[in-house]
């Protein structure tokens, strides 16, 4: 449900009707829209109200008062109280609409009163029924006994939410029950389906009648939440109105028609003999009892009693319809107010209606304090197990809530004593509820989060929400596994449905299965079927598919052995018969013999995909669902950031190995002696060292045929002929030495004792650990491992020193400037941040992962230049740290998508990305970021982020544009539906590089096959000596350094860093204005003369020469894209 902005739903609604327009008389402030009627008359201007000054400070009313007190001890402020109004507003119906629905309703009464009698039949004869309509019912088994003739209905009634006042947009739906006449129905129809069948023959009756009428527009046939034994007949307004609203005829016994007693849920009223059609020799007493059965036709009987009851309720309890409404949109945003077993608004209204009548709540709350305690009394109370009831005083017939438990999975009794109301609810489908409500009751007391924005306004879709999903394609293999698991009669109980049938055991399959591995285990609610009435019912293998989403615990759920019971145990062989032939015995370190199953999985990206085998595996096992039939969605996008041939990896290996290879290098550094100062601290300052690398660096083993040396450092150096060496990623090392009155004071001098640093460094590393080392002034690289670290000496002063100068009277001024800042960033922050995100990565498993793919894809759309790597890491930790509606990531998939859709739907004008690392800022920090943000927003960043230590938006400070902000969330808002490959239509030129020259190539999306080498062997690296290879070489960096440099006036450059071998250019309009001719402006533009006036304007036709003459050898070709320039 979208919070709508302007306008509202149907433009018509802003013409307000009589009655509003004398509500609204009395607030003379309020300027309403003037009407076109009034154009003729004169204009009436609106003014503000001059009060008086006796008016203008005037105490406040008791009741203003009251408000007042309200909004402070109830809400964390009174913003949260305007929101909860306006939504509200937003989903109550208008008094045009209002009076639409009335109308309309009058005229179907009208219609349906009119229904003529036709002559009493056989139930299975349908001659009296046009050929155009058919009935809407699955008949399994064809016939049954009974008679049936058309008659017109006994009583027309408006029941469910809109006589209450509990009816809300934007799906607005009005109930009438029609109910049938008893000389139509028996006493006996409750058994073998007769009424079910007689019901929907005579709503085929009506909806024949209905055809020849032009009052209504659509009709179509549907079925209530799911239920196929419930069908019920949807009309709709003429063509104008059509989409406004839809009125479900339900039709319904005479009250107190049927005995309650005949539906106790353990009593059978489907016979098996009649039902499987082979003469049993067992009596009708050893029929097994029809729970779900006797639960829709008894659910047939009460819609009256109950809107008696809940009217009662409601008129008592001022806020009733509004602590409704905010239910029922806190349920719609989790998808769990529609389909077969969903909790709809009905089930709001009755818990709604329980808590006032068991004294929960009092009958002066307001719809706040509704919507938090039913959340709260959700969160708390396990109706699997503790059953509740409405009943005060039930007949000595109803069922006990034990009985009731023995024959559904969720009980919730309606206050008669006789009907769950939660008979088709799986246990699956409450847990999701309790845990939704507990998540909201979580973070709704968290003042350092937009409550209401999580709460009413996320929608949260299963594909966002469950960190695994899969769907069960091909429900009709469930028929397979009713026979296959022995529940005939269930699927009697269910007149033949057996994708109802199956899936409560398919759940309680997978939740043994799982067991630990997962927090949740929900499912997705069947949509209600619907379709023409003059088409056949659709059959039951007719849904989408079933979508099942796990909710994981990182900590156990990749885990590849599951261990069981002791050998001689007697759990041993129930152990067995779950995991069938994959259980086996296995000896344990500790001695234990026990049995165990044992999964694949050597990489972390293979042990992500140990619950799918696990799925797999029981479904085949145990329900004769092939592996063919099941759609497993855990680790999709994770093939852009594979690695490895042999072993597939998504680079938690890799990063682990540069980690343990830096932490040996900072133990030694630390212990190194020699040095004039000592060292105060070791800190790495690149993603890698956090999990974050998009492809983490290789220990790489060198093949020195494809190089030469140079001469005085016997350094590798590239042939000519060969293919651009391999690229060597450098890890940053920030090696802070001790302060000393003996650093100096001036910059230049400061320099050169750091190089004197990196030399003795070198020179140390080299005599105690055999390490190639190569000093230069700015920092020192070290060969260790295959690996590269790159180790630059720092003095926590030199910034300060940079910011310092001595003007021309010989002051002393600071004044803060580019280098100090970029120094700063290199040598405090990046360190920190680096050491942060690496204790979240400790805390959450998948949090490098989802890094990792957030910025393959931001690569891979050609934003790494604006989004840069650092602002990724701290978007991505913003949904790790902040995760609310929904639980921290635990796919690095679901991270991924979260990381689109924040993206996509933040709101960067307005708000700031507060990221609390290491939980540091209070709610007053949050307040005071938010005031500052706001009193300065035009100065500040287009995409402002704020950490603990950073309340400037360091990171973004220069990137992205406004523009280009405005595609990046234009393009993750698209990369929902596709993913990786960037659209380059919206560019001008494409440049075409050379795949040899193209060092990262095999990283690209879609790498292309590779026939040649770039000088690396395969087998075991060593760990020191050897000659120092060719570092931080990238050709195609270089290139787009020096495009930027010399173009940078003239247009835009974009490339994907991992193996990107296109350069997208993108012209700046404002270039192409042509300028006065002048001569120290002519590079790259062409003169035109006019008359007296001489312009220039670029000379694109050149400009594409100096591409391809720039980067000779590397650009395969230049392809000019748009007409717009003429060349």
């Amino acid at each position: 449900m979208k919070k709508k902005k302007t306008v509202a739903e149907n433009p018509a609604e802003m013409i307000p009707s009589h009655h509003e327009e004398e509500e609204e008389e009395e607030a003379p402030v309020k300027a309403k829209r003037s009407k076109p009627e009034d154009a003729g008359r004169e204009e009436v201007g609106y003014h503000p109200v001059k009060l008086s000054r006796s008016d203008l400070y005037r105490p406040p009313t008791a009741e203003e008062l009251n408000q007042l007190k309200e909004a402070e001890s109830l809400f964390h402020c009174s913003l949260l109280k305007m929101q909860m109004e306006e939504l509200l507003k937003e989903v109550a119906l208008s008094e045009r609409r209002k009076k639409q629905i009335d109308s309309f309703v009058q005229t179907v009464t009208k219609l349906l009163q009119a229904v003529p009698d036709s002559p009493e039949v056989e139930v299975s004869d349908l001659s009296w029924l046009s050929s155009t309509v058919k009935t809407p019912f699955l008949l399994v088994p064809k016939t049954t006994k009974g008679k049936f003739h058309m008659a017109p209905p006994a009583s027309v009634d408006l029941i469910g939410s809109y006589p209450l006042g509990t009816c809300t947009k934007p799906r607005i739906v009005v109930d009438l029950a029609v109910t049938i006449p008893a000389d139509v129905l028996h006493p006996k129809d409750v058994v073998n389906q007769r009424y079910p069948r007689k019901r929907a023959l005579y709503l085929a009756g009506l909806a024949q009648h209905l055809m020849s009428s032009s009052d209504i527009g659509t009709m179509r046939y549907s079925c209530l939440h799911g239920n196929r034994l419930r069908p019920i007949l949807l009309l709709m307004p003429p063509v104008k109105d059509s989409s406004s609203f839809t009125v479900r005829v339900h039709a319904c016994p005479p009250p107190g028609f049927f005995k309650p007693s005949r539906f106790h849920p353990q009593r059978n009223n489907i016979r098996t003999e009649w039902y499987t059609g082979l003469q049993t020799s067992q009596s009708e007493s050893n029929d097994p009892p029809t729970p779900h059965y006797n639960s829709s036709v008894l659910g047939d009987l009460l819609p009256r009693a109950h809107l008696q009851f809940l009217s009662a309720i409601s008129s008592q309890c001022s806020a009733f319809a509004d602590g409704v409404a905010l239910l029922k949109v806190w349920l719609r945003q989790r998808d769990l107010d529609q389909g077969t077993g969903c909790f709809n608004g009905y089930l709001a209204s009755m818990l709604l209606s329980y808590l006032l009548t068991t004294h929960r709540i009092s009958n002066t709350m307001t719809a706040y304090q509704l919507l938090r305690n039913s959340l709260n009394f959700l969160a708390s109370t396990d109706l699997t197990v503790n059953g509740i009831t409405l009943a005060k005083d039930p007949d000595s017939t109803a069922p006990s809530l034990a009985e009731f438990h023995s024959a559904f999975q969720v009980v919730f009794v309606d206050p008669s004593g006789h009907l769950n109301m939660c008979a088709d609810m799986t246990a699956c489908t409450y847990k999701q509820l309790q845990h939704e409500a507990s998540v909201s009751m979580k973070f709704w007391d968290n003042p350092t989060v937009d409550g209401f924005q999580g709460l009413l306004m996320t929608p949260k879709p299963m594909i966002r929400t469950s960190d695994h999903i899969f769907q069960l394609c091909e429900l009709v293999k469930l028929q397979s596994s009713c026979k296959k698991m022995n529940l005939l009669s269930e699927l009697m109980d269910h007149s033949g449905n057996y994708v109802r049938t199956a899936l409560p055991f398919i759940l309680s399959l997978l939740q043994r299965g799982l067991g630990q591995r997962i927090h949740l285990l929900t499912h997705s609610l069947s949509p209600d079927p619907e379709w023409s009435v003059e088409s056949e019912a659709p059959k039951h293998k007719a849904q989408p598919p079933l979508s099942f989403g796990l909710l994981l615990r990182p900590e156990l759920a990749f885990s590849v052995l599951e261990r069981g019971p002791p050998a001689d145990s007697p759990k041993a062989a129930e152990f067995r018969q779950l995991w069938g032939s994959r259980s086996e015995l296995r000896r344990f370190q500790d001695g234990a013999i026990t049995e165990a199953v044992l999964w694949e999985g050597a990489s972390m990206c293979q042990k992500q995909l140990v619950p799918r085998q696990i799925i797999t595996h029981l479904l085949q096992l145990h329900a004769e669902i092939p592996d063919s039939c099941v759609r497993y969605v855990g680790a999709m996008v994770d093939d852009v950031i594979k690695t490895g041939s042999e072993v597939p990896s998504t680079g938690e290996e890799e990063s682990l190995l540069v980690v343990q290879s830096y932490d040996d290098l900072s133990r030694k550094l630390w212990r190194l002696e020699g040095l004039p100062l000592s060292i105060t601290s070791v800190q790495g300052a690149h993603p890698a060292l956090r999990y974050t690398q998009v492809f983490p660096p290789l220990p790489l083993k060198l093949d020195y045929s494809f190089f030469n040396r140079e001469k005085t450092s016997r350094s590798l150096v590239p042939k000519e002929d060969k293919p651009c060496p391999a690229y060597i990623t450098p890890i940053t090392v920030i090696c802070h030495m001790e302060g000393s009155g003996k650093w100096p004071h001036d910059r230049l001098a400061i320099r050169h004792i750091r190089a004197a640093f990196h030399i003795r460094l070198g020179e140390l590393l080299k005599k105690h650990h055999n390490y190639t080392c190569r000093p230069c002034p700015t920092h020192l690289d070290v060969w260790k491992d295959g690996l590269v670290f790159r180790i630059q000496v720092a003095y926590h002063r030199e910034p300060q020193v940079l910011r310092e100068n001595v003007n021309a009277e010989g002051l002393l001024i600071v004044r803060d400037n580019e280098e100090a800042q970029a120094l700063e960033m290199a040598t405090i922050h990046k360190p920190l941040l680096t050491s942060t995100l690496h204790g979240l990565q400790q805390q959450h498993p998948c949090f490098g992962a989802v890094c990792r793919l957030a910025k393959r894809w931001l690569g891979a759309q050609l934003f790494s230049e604006d989004v840069t790597e650092d602002t990724a890491d701290l978007l991505v930790a913003s949904l790790f740290l902040q995760p609310a509606p929904f639980t921290p990531p635990g796919s690095p998939q679901v991270g991924f998508l979260r990381f689109l859709h924040l993206l996509s739907s933040f709101d960067w004008r307005n708000n700031p990305l507060v990221v609390n690392l290491n939980n540091q800022l209070t709610a007053a920090d949050y307040t005071e970021t938010k005031n500052d943000f706001m009193a300065c927003r035009e100065s500040l960043p287009v995409m402002f982020i704020a950490t603990p230590k950073d309340k400037k938006s360091l990171w973004t400070k220069r990137a992205p544009s406004v523009q280009m902000l405005q595609r990046v969330v234009m393009v993750a808002a698209e990369s929902l539906k596709v993913v990786m490959r960037p659209p380059l239509d919206a560019y001008d030129v494409l440049i075409h590089l050379n795949p040899k020259q193209v060092p990262l190539l095999s990283q690209a999306v879609d790498p292309p096959a590779v026939t040649f080498s770039r000088g690396i062997m395969t087998g075991s690296v060593a760990q020191s000596g050897g000659a120092l290879p060719v570092i931080d070489h990238n050709p195609v960096s270089l290139y787009l350094k020096e495009l930027r440099e010399a173009f940078g006036d003239l247009a835009l450059f974009f490339c994907d860093p991992y193996g990107g071998t296109v350069i997208a250019v993108l012209w700046k309009p404002k270039a192409f204005i042509p300028v006065p001719f002048k001569t120290s402006q002519v590079s790259a533009r062409s003169v035109e003369v006019a008359g007296e006036e001489a312009n220039t304007v670029p000379n694109v036709e050149a400009i594409l020469e100096d591409f391809r003459v720039l980067g000779k050898g590397l650009v395969k070709s230049v392809e000019p894209r748009t007409e717009k320039w003429s060349f």
